[in-house]
């Protein structure tokens, strides 16, 4: 299975890292042939797509929202993937779902991806 750490409470402006580690066996095949991705959702909306790392992790694509604020990286070796998000803002609240799939590059579509965290709540203050 996911398992996303890292969350917690910032001031708008500020920093937080996130990481989601695969425990053993979480997917029938490498854990270095899926794309792994960042989602969240705010109360009363949807999941958006934040982040996506191929497996590969040479190629990265961003929601609209956190270009140039949020880093997405990857660590095959550890199994853990990470998001370093600057430059917070409030808009930035919701739980934040690490996710894992074997999806083409460019993927956002939320249902396409199989394997899923429970999620971490991030909450930027103003």
């Amino acid at each position: 299975r996911l398992v996303e750490s890292g969350g917690g409470l910032a001031q708008a402006g500020g920093s937080l890292a996130l990481s989601c580690a695969m425990t053993e066996h979480t997917f029938s095949s490498p854990f270095g042939s899926h794309t792994m991705a960042w989602f969240r959702q705010a109360p009363g909306k949807e999941r958006e797509f934040v982040a996506a790392i191929t497996w590969s992790g040479r190629n990265t694509y961003y929601g609209d929202s956190v270009k140039g604020r949020f880093t997405m990286s990857r660590d095959n070796a550890k199994n853990t993937v990470h998001l370093q998000m600057n430059s917070l803002k409030p808009e930035d609240t919701a739980v934040y779902y690490c996710a894992a799939g074997n999806v083409p590059y460019g993927n956002t579509q939320y249902e396409d991806y199989a394997y899923w965290g429970q999620g971490t709540q991030v909450t930027v203050s103003s």
